[in-house]
């Protein structure tokens, strides 16, 4: 058994004997314990988290609000499965979600234990509710590991050896003038991605055949690439037409990440028809939800959606512990304070290193890329990953993001305080710093 004092060493040959290689190891530290933004290594060593679980600690480690609701919740009842017994847990989170995230006059909600499991019933309810079986996704896209959820999703690396894939899955170019508008305005680029988007309904497939458009108006593993207002609107403006249903992932731009409760609340005029959403609603619980306008939502098929797991109990009341809490602590304006400074430090670090080509993202939800040669062409992934060993070395837990693996994005919990969050970024320079002399 391995202990807190056996060394880092032993427990990662334990991991390498006992777990698949193709679990990929992000960042090299160790977890014993943990509190608001800060990690304990094995040996008692803290670290700070840039990471949040990926994007899942929003609210910060272990508030005690959610470990209470938690215990007190496991003493009377940990599982019945929803479809067996109706729980109050699972209405009253699904009350509270409405209320926060209305899609409509009427609103219902279908809990998952997952990001990627709520995308999943999200298309097949989309597919139902209107007949159709095209789906539109983007270059850049993350929606998960499971086999819809990978097949839209638009990193090969996850990808290779895992065909066939589903079928009817069509992929737009997502705007980044960054990487592909050299020598354009941003205007000029947005003006030509929106035609390239109507051709693309034209000459690549018909929008009789498309159910619906899924898509992150802040791109995760795709390195935080914020949609353009302007591209939305004119996206909304081809799916109004034409009976195609508008999916928002907010798996990981939700509750709070951006500022705001949802990311799509930072855009005029819109609300998509369904959205899903995981990770920070539940402090580590595994619960997901898909979001939607009832209408829609009830056009699935009776038994087509659910599982044994979903709306479990203790995650119900994790879940709403944990959105309790977010309010009270004032989540959105945490967000907005702490994207403020690490958006004013990474603008620094990319007046003073070469190789920090861009800062982009929404929020508190930010990354840096980095290229050779102010190339955007030539991204420095080797940098990234030696950062992220630096950083450890160092106290500080980062991970990387992008398509290839050459940004680096905060996720910290946003309740971490300005003195700890200067502490990480003043690391995360110095790294920076000492790789790029």
């Amino acid at each position: 058994m391995i202990t807190k004092k056996a060394s880092v060493t032993t427990l990662f040959e334990k991991r390498k004997k006992l777990v698949p290689d193709a679990l990929g190891i992000f960042n090299p530290s160790t977890a014993s314990r943990s509190k608001g933004a800060t990690i304990w290594d094995i040996n008692d060593r803290p670290q700070i988290d840039f990471a949040g679980g990926i994007g899942v600690l929003n609210a910060g480690h272990s508030p005690e609000p959610v470990v209470k609701a938690i215990q007190a919740q496991a003493e009377k009842l940990i599982h019945t499965c929803f479809n067996v017994s109706l729980t109050e847990e699972y209405l009253n989170l699904a009350e509270k979600l409405v209320d926060l995230f209305p899609h409509s006059d009427a609103t219902k909600v279908m809990l998952t234990t997952s990001g990627a499991e709520s995308v999943e019933n999200a298309i097949k309810i989309a597919r139902m509710a209107t007949g159709k079986q095209g789906i539109v996704s983007f270059t850049g896209a993350f929606h998960g590991r499971t086999m819809m959820a990978m097949t839209l999703t638009s990193k090969n690396k996850y990808k290779d050896g895992c065909g066939p894939f589903a079928p009817e899955v069509y992929r737009l170019e997502f705007p980044n003038h960054f990487r592909f508008g050299k020598g354009m305005t941003e205007e000029a680029y947005l003006d030509e991605q929106i035609q390239k988007m109507k051709d693309f309904f034209n000459h690549q497939v018909s929008t009789s055949q498309i159910a619906a458009v899924i898509f992150e108006l802040v791109q995760g593993e795709g390195g935080f690439t914020v949609m353009p207002p302007k591209y939305l609107e004119a996206l909304q403006e081809v799916c109004k037409a034409n009976h195609i249903l508008m999916i928002a992932d907010e798996v990981q731009s939700g509750f709070g990440r951006t500022g705001k409760w949802a990311s799509y609340q930072h855009y005029n005029n819109f609300t998509p028809d369904i959205s899903t959403w995981a990770k920070s609603m539940g402090s580590g619980m595994p619960i997901g939800a898909v979001i939607g306008k009832a209408e829609i939502m009830d056009k699935a098929n009776p038994s087509a959606i659910g599982g044994t797991y979903p709306g479990n109990p203790i995650c119900c009341v994790a879940s709403l512990a944990t959105i309790e809490y977010m309010e009270t602590i004032n989540i959105n304006k945490l967000g907005e304070n702490v994207g403020n400074i690490v958006k004013s430090r990474f603008e620094h670090f990319k007046q003073k290193f070469d190789t920090v080509a861009d800062v982009r993202g929404l929020g508190a939800m930010l990354a840096i890329e980095l290229i050779n040669n102010n190339n955007p062409w030539e991204p420095n992934a080797t940098l990234a990953s030696a950062l992220i060993k630096r950083c450890e070395e160092k106290g500080l837990i980062i991970i990387s993001a992008g398509t290839f693996g050459n940004c680096i994005r905060v996720l910290s919990p946003l309740t971490i305080s300005e003195k700890q969050l200067n502490e990480g970024l003043d690391i995360l320079e110095e790294a920076i710093g000492e790789l790029t002399a």
